[in-house]
């Protein structure tokens, strides 16, 4: 992508009205027993939802580390919908089958696409494309998260556009997956498979405001979740933000699977006498910062913000200094709950 098209897409992602397919799978969750069984299952108040209404949630394992990362929405009274991270569907409908017992529930995977608008100018962009859709019984779900906002169209394959200029409304802006890692990543957003995997505590990532009630009654895997909190949220590792600003042509892009490492290199700046204290994860050229950013683990003894080192995974070459920074890059933390 070009430096020109890559600031105009970021652009409209922020400030305009940015669209893209975002990969999700999607599982119908239905019954009499559907509200009960889900609120044992998941981190958020299912039970409080209204119809409409959805919320993020943990599926965990009963061990506490994480099964997935999942909005539910309420489509009825003994209706559900669950949507995850493309690939990650069929994890969470045999999670969730595993504890079913006799409950009268049935789950089953939905044909359906998520296209994603994001932008300040959606809700005027998009004004007679989000009410057409909801007349076709398309879900329009408000996103926002540190401070990118925006809605999800969840529905059939055959309702919901695609993400191709041809097919959207005049305004608004297709995006592709440049500009849309690049956002991701600054907003301090993890995803399933990079950020998310199942050696994750909810905790490391920063996903406990967002998608725990401390209000509910016990669902599977609760106990870890309340124990760490109940410590201050002491976990060995956080998720961070790394900015590295370009530098000599001779500089490596930032790239998953890198090393982070913490004070002073050692003499000779050789790998094997480094030690690690985290890894990036996700990474991406940022047009907002005008530097490399990524997402990352880093040791709690390692200060964010602060200066740290990277070096390529496969320990060839010195490090370099980058700098490690609270989430999100760009945009507002949000608020702790209460």
């Amino acid at each position: 992508m070009t430096p020109i098209a890559l600031d105009a897409e970021t652009s409209a992602l922020r400030a305009g009205a940015g669209a893209f397919r975002a990969p999700r799978d999607v599982v119908a969750v239905r019954g009499p027993d559907a509200e009960a069984y889900l609120q044992g299952q998941l981190s958020q108040d299912v039970e409080a939802l209204s119809v409409g209404a959805s919320a993020d949630a943990l599926l965990l394992e009963p061990d506490g580390k994480l099964s997935a990362l999942l909005r539910v929405t309420r489509t009825d009274g003994q209706g559900f919908v669950l949507d995850v991270d493309g690939g990650y569907g069929q994890a969470v409908a045999a999670r969730l089958r595993r504890f079913l017992l006799r409950s009268k529930v049935e789950m089953e995977p939905l044909a359906w696409r998520c296209l994603s608008l994001r932008g300040a100018a959606v809700g005027e962009a998009a004004a007679g494309l989000l009410a057409v859709l909801t007349e076709r019984g398309v879900l329009v779900l408000p996103f926002a998260w540190n401070g990118w906002a925006g809605v999800d169209l969840l529905g059939p394959e055959d309702v919901v556009l695609g993400a191709d200029a041809r097919d959207l409304p005049r305004g608004i802006v297709a995006c592709g997956a440049e500009a849309v890692e690049a956002c991701r990543i600054a907003s301090g957003i993890p995803a399933m498979g990079t950020e998310l995997t199942g050696k994750t505590i909810a905790a490391e990532a920063g996903l406990v405001a967002r998608t725990v009630s401390f209000t509910k009654g016990c669902y599977t895997g609760q106990e870890l979740v309340a124990r760490i909190d109940s410590r201050g949220s002491n976990v060995a590792r956080r998720l961070v933000g790394v900015v590295a600003p370009a530098g000599p042509p001779e500089d490596e892009p930032l790239a998953p699977g890198m090393t982070l490492h913490a004070g002073a290199a050692p003499g000779g700046d050789g790998a094997a006498d480094d030690k690690v204290a985290g890894t990036i994860t996700s990474a991406a050229w940022s047009v907002e910062l005008g530097a490399w950013v990524a997402l990352g683990y880093l040791h709690r003894n390692a200060e964010a913000p602060g200066p740290v080192r990277v070096r390529r995974g496969d320990g060839i070459g010195g490090s370099r200094p980058v700098r490690a920074e609270l989430l999100p890059l760009v945009g507002t933390a949000d608020p702790e709950p209460g």
